[in-house]
């Protein structure tokens, strides 16, 4: 986000910016009309960034990158240089329909298991009886692969002109889809949410509050799917605090080398 201060996470350059701050961001896209994209890092983003060029090309090309997840605010205080705040991609859904109530932005839901993507429209709808939310969509498993599926989801997006379009491919599917065809469905602002589409519908059930606030809710989630994502939190997450540790130990060598 042009202006915002950057904080170096893992190798992930992430905006500090608050909840607020990101959805007056997310306006400011809306209005640049230019294909801008929103993603938002948590753990698991940051331990396969460093293992998938893809993936670090889709956050290269980030018009705004937010964290989501408290193990990247408490690493950026461990590090020294704090965040302001956890930017959730589903709060941020939420964030962002509030905003486009107010504005009359049209919307446009991607992703999620059958029955997500329509079931949080019903809910939002719901909360916001303003909101204009002109399509969904959950695509099957592997469409990514298939060109014709593409070419007719693009097809259906432009057909009906969103200000906002929202995906929930899970990473780094949702990232590498916005990359490759941003220009092509010609949305003014693209916000990846990952499993935000589940919660919002009822799907899946969200940690409560005092665990998000305490940076449990890796543990709700396993809980509640086991045999999806145990891998992703036992066995392949777990690396990225000897990230963060290295980083802390790079810096501190750095200090100790630097003239005095």
């Amino acid at each position: 986000m042009s202006g915002a201060v950057k904080v170096d996470i893992a190798g992930i350059r992430i905006d500090n910016v608050s909840m607020s701050e990101a959805v007056e961001a997310i306006e400011r896209m809306t209005g640049r009309n230019a294909s801008g994209y929103v993603v938002t890092p948590n753990v698991d983003h940051v331990v396969r960034y460093r293992r998938d060029a893809g993936l670090r090309a889709a956050y290269a090309g980030a018009a705004l990158v937010v964290a989501d997840g408290m193990p990247l605010i408490w690493s950026s205080r461990f590090l020294g240089t704090p965040l302001k705040e956890r930017v959730a991609g589903s709060d941020l859904l939420f964030g962002s329909c509030e905003l486009a109530e107010r504005k009359g932005y049209r919307l446009f839901f991607l992703g999620g298991r059958a029955g997500a993507a329509s079931g949080a429209a019903d809910k939002i709808r719901e909360m916001y009886p303003g909101i204009r939310i002109i399509g969904h969509y959950s695509p099957p498993f592997g469409f990514e692969k298939d060109r014709d599926e593409n070419e007719r989801i693009i097809r259906m997006i432009r057909d009906v002109g969103p200000d906002l379009l929202f995906v929930g491919l899970g990473s780094p599917k949702q990232e590498k889809w916005i990359l490759e065809h941003r220009h092509a469905c010609g949305v003014p602002a693209t916000i990846a949410v990952g499993g935000s589409f589940e919660f919002a519908s009822g799907l899946v059930r969200r940690a409560p509050r005092w665990m998000q606030r305490a940076g449990l809710e890796w543990l709700w989630r396993l809980a509640m799917e086991p045999g999806r994502l145990w891998r992703r939190y036992l066995r392949n997450d777990p690396v990225f605090f000897w990230y963060i540790l290295e980083q802390r130990w790079r810096a501190a060598g750095r200090n100790r080398d630097a003239p005095r």
